[in-house]
């Protein structure tokens, strides 16, 4: 059994709350409580001063149930069997909640990419990916970019895995660039879907795009993605947050001069369009959706009880904790959970995976109408399970995720 600090800890609560709605039996049950196969390497890379750091990676692959496993690789210094284990859970119950063919894993290497060179972090992913290689492929585990992993890194995981195999196998991972296989609107898919949940339960709570303030934890990839496509709807951004700290301007911000600055200076603090504030108190700030798109467990019991807003969305994986949810869920905000708002990321990389094994690709119109098609029918099944059962939208999901997984698992049965 995989180790239970924290993080999967977590999951596993959530996990027993939905299962108070499904009473599975205690066979499936305890089977979901625990990953398939986890996988810890070492990773020897030869750094640029010619000595040679050792850095431990891992692999966890939860379920296989429904399919091959699926799910990002990142490079962090506080990646651990711990985390990567509650993130590989998380995959299977949100392949589930979007009903894709697929079970769920992650990975990861612990090390600091920001203090290395590109050359240095080639090296890695090519090591990495060979000690991995003995548990990956299209048809057993496919992974894709997360924490500062990108379609550069995929690529080399894509050549390193086809170079083992001797013949080029695009379908080993997703989040590749276009030309050697990856697909359109991948890039932009985990905002684009999570965009697509914030419309739907604006229209169930009969609220309108135009005009809505936005407030944005983590402007990375699916935080700026996120921000640009609701100010382009007729949201209006009204702060932003990154590691370092947050901008606030309650006229709206202009995402592309921010995401400007951000990248001249490293920071989104001392754009000129806005004031400075600390990340707590732009949390505190009112808006009418707060978006968390950053680390897990970034509102808090400290911090949640500061919130005034109407909607969460949760870009990030598990950025509430357990405690921070219920606060919020007794102050009436209506939260759409990580393994639905953030779910489009996994349904774009379900398309690159079947366009590869096809070889027939989409445009980017095509892509967007399937995951919007999807998201739309995911939040309606979730939120029909919370009307129909009075339970909150994270449970609500976890009861569908959990129940199609223990459903597979029930009809094929025990082997041997």
């Amino acid at each position: 059994m995989a180790v239970e600090n924290g993080f999967f800890k977590e999951v596993l609560k959530n996990l027993e709350n939905a299962n108070r709605h499904l009473n599975l039996p205690v066979a499936i049950y305890e089977r979901l409580c625990t990953p398939r196969r986890s996988l810890i390497v070492s990773v020897p890379v030869q750094m640029d001063n010619g000595t040679v750091s050792f850095f431990t990676g891992y692999r966890v692959q939860y379920d296989f149930a429904r399919g091959p496993a699926k799910g990002g690789i990142r490079y962090h210094p506080k990646v651990n069997l711990d985390e990567i284990t509650a993130l590989a859970a998380l995959m299977t119950w949100k392949c589930g909640v979007v009903d894709l063919p697929f079970g769920g894993a992650k990975g990861g290497v612990a090390c600091d990419p920001t203090i290395m060179s590109r050359d240095e972090i080639k090296r890695l992913t090519r090591r990495y990916t060979y000690e991995i290689g003995i548990i990956i492929g299209p048809e057993s585990d496919i992974p894709a970019p997360d924490v500062y992993t990108d379609e550069q890194v995929m690529a080399w995981m894509m050549d390193t895995y086809s170079m083992m195999k001797g013949h080029s196998v695009p379908g080993v991972v997703t989040g590749k660039p276009v030309s050697i296989g990856g697909s359109q609107g991948r890039n932009k898919a985990t905002s684009s879907g999570l965009v697509a949940t914030v419309k739907e339960a604006l229209s169930h709570l009969g609220l309108k795009i135009e005009g809505l303030s936005v407030t944005v934890l983590g402007f990375g990839k699916v935080g700026y993605n996120a921000a640009k496509i609701l100010s382009d709807a007729g949201a209006k951004i009204i702060g932003v947050a990154d590691s370092k700290g947050a901008i606030y301007n309650p006229q709206g911000l202009d995402i592309d001069k921010v995401a400007s600055h951000k990248k001249q200076m490293d920071s989104v603090q001392g754009y000129s369009g806005a004031d400075n504030l600390t990340i707590d108190e732009l949390i505190s700030i009112e808006s009418d959706v707060l978006i968390p798109a950053a680390l897990e467990g970034q509102i808090h019991t400290g911090n949640a009880g500061k919130i005034k807003t109407k909607i969460v969305a949760e870009g990030a994986n598990n950025p509430l904790t357990i405690e921070a949810n219920d606060i919020l869920i007794d102050k009436g905000v209506f939260i759409v959970p990580d393994i639905l708002a953030n779910a489009g990321g996994v349904v774009v990389s379900y398309f690159e995976w079947v366009q590869d094994l096809q070889r027939f690709f989409w445009n980017e119109a095509e892509v967007d109408l399937r995951l919007n098609a999807i998201m739309k029918k995911a939040f309606a099944e979730v939120l029909s399970i919370s009307k129909e059962k009075k339970i909150d939208m994270r449970t609500a999901a976890m009861v569908l995720g959990v129940k199609r997984v223990a459903d597979a698992i029930e009809v094929r049965g025990l082997y041997p």
